[in-house]
């Protein structure tokens, strides 16, 4: 029960890697806002969990709806302790030049600008009560990029700057920031990644991963707990690989 007490945000939290961060943090006692675009999904993730987790609606690319999801987990759960912003999107495999427009502005409004507007909305709190940990999902992407996924790959990068630069300046205040980078797994994004699923792509990109697996949402949800608990008290501004071994 390392969370005890703790109550957490998790973006994207409806499916996926989200999915495996929101059920660990409740299994370790904290909680937990279910916030995903997907409000049914959030609505069926947060019954599966039970009483320790609430449901909400979100769009985190758009400022006033991360404002009304920090009001309603304030209003729910009092002082948040830990924000997870795991809410992210791809573009599907193509030649740099030609990805269009809106799927770029998407890419970059759902997995760069989202890290703004939440550390807008809770930053504030957090450095008033002298403690907080968020947690940024980045991916490998942005360590070792994968061609033709090049502005995804950039996102991520983004992630990794932005973490680094939100916990030098949030240490004083006592909130860490760091970041963690999956490889592929199996999540509703796994088919954007590929292209296409099937046995053969799916072949081909477990070989990149000496473990010779994906990532899967357990595997998330456990080192999530690890780095927002106290027991991780001293690390801030990390990006961890929970890749199996793909960006040795």
């Amino acid at each position: 029960m390392r969370l005890a007490g703790k109550t957490a945000i998790v973006t994207g939290a409806a499916s996926g890697f989200g999915a495996g961060i929101a059920r660990r943090f409740a299994a370790e006692g904290a909680r937990v806002l279910v916030a995903d675009l997907d409000g049914a999904g959030a609505k069926a993730m947060a019954a599966e969990i039970g009483d320790a987790a609430l449901p909400c609606r979100v769009d985190v690319s758009d400022g006033k709806s991360v404002a009304a999801m920090a009001n309603a987990a304030q209003a729910a759960l009092g002082r948040i302790d830990i924000l997870v912003n795991n809410a992210g999107v791809t573009h599907l495999p193509a030649p740099m030049e030609e990805v269009s427009e809106a799927d770029f502005d998407r890419v970059f409004a759902v997995n760069c600008k989202s890290v703004y507007l939440t550390a807008r909305a809770l930053v504030p709190a957090m450095k008033a009560q002298g403690a907080g940990a968020i947690l940024n999902i980045a991916s490998t992407a942005g360590v070792s990029p994968r061609p033709r996924l090049n502005w995804y790959n950039a996102s991520k990068g983004w992630m990794m700057t932005a973490t680094k630069a939100m916990a030098i300046e949030l240490a004083p205040h006592g909130v860490r920031v760091n970041a963690l980078n999956p490889v592929a797994g199996e999540t509703p994004l796994l088919r954007s990644f590929m292209g296409e699923d099937t046995p053969e792509m799916r072949a081909r990109f477990l070989a990149t991963i000496p473990m010779g697996r994906f990532s899967t949402p357990g595997d998330m949800g456990a080192a999530a707990a690890f780095l927002c608990s106290d027991e991780a008290s001293m690390i801030t501004g990390v990006a961890m690989e929970v890749d199996g071994g793909r960006c040795i």
